[in-house]
């Protein structure tokens, strides 16, 4: 059966461009939710900067029919890359959303038929909804690819197939792995010159640590020239791209006509299949089964029982198999067939895991919670919650949604715009949120659909959706919000519901900080309500304030990150600010323990009285270089006599809050001893914050503070007094009390700088390897892990112990072109890299890498590339710290 975009080419191309945005209004109005799910596809692109991406995306929106013309990235013309600074540079620098129907939807036909069982066609012959997100491919801009692969429910890599798997991609990849995302690879630009498939093929085993799937095998016009198709092993036929120059007209071959016409391809693509079938049987029993039901004959397995094989181990956990399929979008060549895989392999809403969830200090999941309430404490010897936080049968019934909030955007003309992953339920317009992280309700005015920045009006959002609420006036990156049925604007929702929080997005720490001063007083209020959106539509940006200058200090990911914020904080809000040069973000960490001390405040806040004390005493912790983000929900560590409260804060500390006769398992105990205006979470959150705000800023130099114990103790009897103690006094308390003893351990023992230390990947032509790594190794300071992934600790080791080790000699490949057959035949050693090109690893301090592209360039004649990623954070050597402080110093003058 040829798939239906074959023969619908002409009418996708000529369809308008309004009226395939008025369609996701009609379907989500006239289907089922549940209809809506299965035939939803949540995707994400992901790859190294330049594979591609934004390319590849252009062309599925126009054969899609979403547009009439293929946009251009190199004029500026792309959809999904309409900001300014994107298009003057060329490159993806914040995440797009668009949706899109695949194959392309009939509009006279607003309700399609139920998705197939995939007993007899495959999910692409009917209409699915696209989700799509464009992601970057920069390091400085992870965080926008971290938030997007927090909703997605599968993913495309893009490979250039000229520069096989690169730095970027195995980051990206893993990243993926952490949230279990089903994958597929599309090798790309294999049009041009020096383009390898059978090379990356064996890299993405060896890197990726996973068994290719060779799905598609280039198709090479005379079989050693140019790039002209695809061979589709799945379906054992030839797919050439000939006639139209905008790829809509393809012309498919069966296996047949191939051995008549082109006898060569015809043999490799039966290669292929015995290859595929042989993979398979590896990773699934039921191939197996029709290996043996079809006579042990490779060939002769249907199409459609390969096609569900390889679904089956593409949704295992973890994924070992990695289906493989080849084009050039450039060329517009090999989309359309990626897409209907998109929708036959990645699963829909419905397949995916069970989202995580924590409610009432317990952890359980979302469905779990909606079918049997939440799991039970952890210590089930102790008494349960109270009926003020019990939740019974009526409440969950009660909870219409639940949704996720992973990214916010401020748009010039629609305001505040609020991305929303639905995990539960339904979102109606004008319906109440309560968001769950910060105890606030707001009610949800406009729903849309975004098509990158354009957006469709909507209803409602279902279970599965991914949509934009505007209006919202608090919400941010990472909250939980949820719709309890009657609930009022300033109520919330009963018991324990009011605590129920999604997996959060964790924000990796800045290394890069940059000053800001408004021009005059006058324009301080402006330049600051400006950083305010900014931080919030990045929450990777981070601002801090000297107390002693009172200068503002904006932190970042990279310099072009730090260098996109200053061009929208003076360009797009129009804010009249001097922004300084951009400098190192160093930590600092204590080396002596203080003795335990009450701090006590008693000073008004907003003209109101107020009093509120705490205990503290802090201690170095073990000087290491590791990054740990905290869990939604602090782990416990209870018993009879001893209730404590854990938190691990980001830079290495951790955040120790007891509370004697306060146990945080039942909340009836509490009421004999807080006043009735507060709670143990409001004060466990108002004591985390003010330690948080404490550690933003060291003694000893202004950096934040890393390494470091702090002990807080909140005791009822002595420590809280009656009305005058509030959760501001108490997170202000905590905050003079955590920064008092900073300063006395620094007396004590001044504190010692640490410098973030980059984990480098460099790319070189042979010639200049060696001046590369002298210059590394002597000039900056750098230890070099490995070259072409020759030692254990490079890249092409399992990252962790789900991945699986790869012998690229067992992969099967197709020939490349003008590849001698030994090349071929024996394959590539682990990390082996393009012809004359090699791979360098090194761990160097950032402040060495400042400027090292120049470098770069000058040892390599312009030819090498380098990715850098945070390693971690290192202490400093005694005369290395002078220098740096000497350094800083002289630039205050």
């Amino acid at each position: 059966m040829q798939p239906r975009w074959i023969f619908c080419a002409r009418r996708v191309v000529a369809r308008s461009h309004h009226s395939s945005l008025s369609l996701p209004k009609r379907l989500l109005s006239t289907t089922s939710a549940e209809h809506l799910s299965k035939t939803t596809r949540n995707i994400g692109i992901i790859a190294h900067i330049d594979a591609g991406k934004t390319t590849t995306t252009e062309r599925m929106l126009y054969y899609s029919g979403y547009t009439r013309r293929i946009g251009d990235v190199d004029e500026g013309s792309t959809v999904t890359d309409f900001l300014p600074a994107e298009r003057a540079r060329g490159i993806t620098i914040q995440s797009a959303a668009i949706t899109f129907h695949w194959p392309p939807a009939n509009p006279a036909d607003p309700n399609p038929p139920l998705p197939p069982t995939f007993d007899s066609i495959p999910p692409s012959s009917i209409s699915h909804n696209i989700n799509l997100i464009d992601t970057p491919g920069h390091a400085d801009f992870t965080f926008e690819v971290l938030r997007s692969l927090r909703v997605l429910d599968g993913a495309v890599c893009i490979l250039d197939g000229v520069a096989g798997v690169e730095a970027q991609t195995e980051k990206v990849w893993t990243q993926a792995g952490l949230y279990q995302i089903p994958r597929v690879i599309f090798v790309n630009k294999l049009d041009r010159d020096g383009a390898a498939f059978a090379r990356t093929v064996k890299e993405v085993g060896v890197r990726l640590h996973g068994w290719p799937a060779v799905c598609q095998i280039p198709w090479w016009k005379d079989g050693k020239s140019e790039f002209v198709g695809v061979g589709d092993v799945v379906n054992l036929r030839g797919m050439l791209w000939q006639g139209s120059s905008d790829g809509s007209q393809i012309q498919a071959f069966d296996l047949n006509q191939l051995e008549t016409t082109n006898k060569q391809f015809a043999e490799e693509l039966k290669k292929a299949r015995v290859a595929l079938v042989e993979l398979l049987s590896e990773h699934d029993d039921v191939m197996v089964e029709k290996f043996l039901e079809y006579d042990e004959d490779h060939l002769a397995i249907p199409g459609l029982q390969i096609l569900q094989s390889l679904r089956r181990v593409v949704l295992q956990t973890p994924q070992v198999v990695i289906p493989i399929f080849a084009g050039a979008s450039f060329r517009n060549i090999g989309v359309q067939p990626l897409l209907d895989n998109v929708v036959d392999l990645l699963p829909s809403p419905l397949e995916r895991p069970d989202p995580e969830i924590s409610i009432g200090n317990r952890t359980s999941t979302l469905n779990q919670l909606l079918t049997a309430g939440p799991t039970p404490s952890a210590n089930p010897t102790k008494k349960q919650s109270s009926k003020k936080n019990a939740l019974n049968a009526q409440d969950i019934r009660n909870l219409a949604a639940c949704a996720l909030a992973f990214k916010v955007v401020n748009d010039p003309k629609r305001g505040i715009l609020v991305y929303v992953r639905v995990y539960s339920g339904t979102l109606d317009k004008g319906s109440v949120l309560f968001n769950t992280s910060l105890s606030t309700a707001e009610r949800a005015p406009r729903l849309m659909k975004m098509y990158a920045n354009d957006a469709v009006e909507v209803d409602s959002l279902s279970a599965g959706q991914i949509g934009v609420i505007s209006g919202l006036k608090h919400a941010r990156t990472g909250d939980t919000l949820i719709v309890y049925r009657g609930l009022q604007l300033k109520g919330q929702p009963p018991g324990d519901l009011s605590t129920l929080q999604l997996r959060p997005i964790n924000v990796p720490p800045p290394v890069f900080f940059t000053s800001i001063e408004p021009n005059s007083l006058s324009e301080q209020k402006h330049v600051q309500e400006s950083l305010d959106i900014l931080l919030r539509e990045d929450p990777s940006l981070q601002l801090s304030v000297d107390e002693e200058s009172g200068q503002t200090h904006l932190a970042g990911m990279g310099d072009l990150h730090l260098e996109i914020a200053r061009d929208r904080l003076l360009n797009d809000f129009k804010a009249k600010a001097r922004i300084g040069k951009i400098e190192i973000g160093y930590r600092e960490a204590t080396t002596s323990s203080t003795s335990p001390s009450t701090y006590t405040l008693d000073k008004p806040i907003a003209g109101k009285p107020a009093k509120a004390a705490i205990g503290v005493s802090i201690a170095p912790a073990l000087l290491q270089d590791q990054y740990d983000p905290s869990s939604p929900q602090p782990p416990q560590n209870e018993d009879e006599n001893h209730f404590e409260t854990i938190y691990p804060l980001p830079d290495n500390n951790t955040l120790h809050i007891s509370h004697p006769k306060l146990p945080s398992h039942d909340s009836s105990s509490h009421k004999s001893h807080l006043p009735p205006h507060l709670s143990l979470p409001g004060l466990l959150s108002a004591i985390h914050a003010g330690a948080s705000a404490a550690l933003a800023r060291g003694p000893f130099n202004g950096f934040p503070v890393s390494n470091t114990n702090i002990s807080l103790t909140l005791d009822t009897a002595t420590h809280l007094f009656s009305t005058e103690t509030t959760p501001t006094a108490m997170s202000m308390a905590a905050r003079g009390a955590v920064a008092t003893h900073l300063r006395q351990a620094n007396d004590a023992s001044p504190n010692v700088l640490m410098e973030p230390v980059m984990r480098v990947t460099i790319f070189v032509n042979e010639a200049a390897m060696g001046k590369v790594v002298q210059d590394l190794s002597s000039s900056r300071g750098g230890q070099v892990i490995s070259l072409d992934g020759d030692d254990s600790s490079s890249s092409s080791s399992p990252a962790s112990a789900a991945d699986v080790l790869v012998n690229p000699a067992s992969i099967y490949t197709p020939p490349d072109p003008f590849s001698s057959t030994a090349t071929t035949d024996a394959g590539v050693a682990p990390g082996q890299l393009a012809a004359g090109q090699r791979q360098i690893v090194a761990r160097v301090p950032l402040k060495e890498m400042v400027g090292y592209l120049n470098q770069l360039r000058a040892l390599t004649g312009g030819r090498g590339t380098f990715v850098m990623s945070v390693d971690g954070f290192e202490r400093m050597g005694g005369q290395r710290q002078k220098d740096v402080l000497d350094a800083l110093r002289l630039a205050e003058f």
